[in-house]
């Protein structure tokens, strides 16, 4: 099995405090990834065929380079 390319954010007390307000500020639960790879440096075009894909398949997608 491959290692994961997220993981859950370790955030200190301040970060924890600002994410959590945004948390109330947005009526949503929010998740803190920290992710374990390098992302792919897309241009404008290609980050909006990602969004678009999104948008088409109901999903977040992360593009990142294979290292």
């Amino acid at each position: 099995m491959e290692a994961p390319r997220m993981r859950i954010a370790h955030l200190d007390e301040e970060r924890l405090a600002r994410l959590q307000t945004l948390e109330k500020d947005v009526g949503a639960v929010i998740v803190a990834l920290e992710p374990q790879y390098v992302p792919a440096p897309l241009t404008g075009e290609q980050v909006e065929k990602l969004r678009a894909m999104e948008e088409e398949l109901g999903v977040v997608l992360l593009a990142y380079n294979e290292t």
